[in-house]
């Protein structure tokens, strides 16, 4: 069984904001390609990124919509990173020190992708690509995210409105008119053996201008996600928790496998699907009694139970203590 792809929400959530705003029946649709439904309210959960390339290529055509890709990452900023990686950016002293740490650390927001650096005469080339996608058609969209979340960091640097001199596609892919008048100074390559940006070394030692605490934090409190598939499916299932659920056919059409594979590979790992989700299901209800004060129905219901009493009974089983009792005795995150 071949791992899954995962990416966080907060990066499928700007597309399905352009589609609402254009009336698109965006619900529907991500349904319709087995994606979780409202990513927006779950931005530190996972989506599988395949489906969701499909997602967005079908609903370019069928909306009309020019470069959706680039439409999506308009409406992101720094804060749709996560945390540990905002942490990392605030407390690095330079920009090279950011850039250098953006490559350990990436695989936070994304468990395939990957990012170096390159040097190129006067240029840094921050270079990204993702395992497990050759051969997938548009990736223009990811390779957008993976481009200009990297702008973003580096105009926390240089200035608002800083732009590099060339954006480079591993996709066969030309962006439109429009948005290249928005990127009035910048070239666009494609079909490239990867995708990259380039950096002026000049600008490698800009200070960080917010003044950097005396003590930011270590690597070992950043989570990275595993690239092995049962961490995958860990990591992508509580996305779906709150619509009920998903069952093992769902599941294994996702991970473009079938129910019998998917199920050789949790033997294999001493697991059945069912027990992989009780799992998933009571490390999500713990997570949100540690760290939220939502009512224990709201925490039931999140985790896929429609009756509090059947949501108690499974946590204590796992837990060897009620919900309520679990929340008073966890120290609050």
């Amino acid at each position: 069984m071949k791992a899954i792809v995962v990416a966080r929400c907060a990066l499928l959530a700007p597309f399905v904001e352009v589609l609402n705003d254009v009336g698109a029946p965006a619900e529907r649709m991500l349904s319709r390609f087995g994606l979780p439904a409202h990513p927006e309210q779950k931005p530190n959960d996972y989506f599988p990124l395949i489906p969701a390339l499909q997602f967005a290529t079908i609903a370019q055509s069928s909306q009309g919509i020019t470069d959706l890709g680039f439409r999506a990452v308009q409406r992101m900023h720094f804060g749709h990173m996560s945390d540990q990686l905002q942490a990392a950016v605030r407390h690095a002293p330079t920009l090279f020190s950011v850039l250098e740490q953006w490559c350990q650390l990436i695989q936070i927001e994304d468990n395939f992708v990957r990012y170096w650096l390159e040097r190129h005469d006067d240029l840094l080339r921050v270079c990204n690509s993702i395992s497990g996608t050759a051969g997938t058609l548009h990736l223009e969209h990811t390779q957008w995210l993976q481009n200009v979340m990297m702008v973003y960091v580096i105009r926390q640097f240089a200035g608002p409105n800083w732009a590099p001199a060339t954006i480079a596609f591993e996709a066969r892919y030309t962006p439109g008119p429009e948005t290249q008048s928005r990127w009035p100074h910048t070239r666009f390559l494609s079909g490239q053996k990867v995708s990259w940006i380039d950096v002026p070394i000049s600008l490698l030692s800009l200070p960080n201008p917010v003044k950097p605490a005396a003590s930011g934090p270590s690597e070992r409190e950043f989570q990275r996600i595993g690239t092995d598939a049962i961490t995958s499916l860990k990591m992508m299932l509580p996305s779906y928790l709150d619509e009920g659920p998903l069952g093992i056919a769902e599941v294994a059409e996702i991970a473009g496998t079938s129910v019998r594979s998917l199920q050789r590979g949790l033997a294999s790992a001493g697991l059945t699907y069912s027990r992989l989700l009780d799992q998933v299901r009571f490390e999500k209800g713990a997570d949100l009694l540690r760290k939220t004060d939502a009512r224990i129905i709201d925490v039931a219901l999140a985790t896929g139970y429609t009756d509090p009493a059947h949501f108690a009974r499974a946590f204590r089983r796992m837990a060897g203590i009620t919900p309520r009792e679990f929340r008073e005795n966890s120290p609050r995150a």
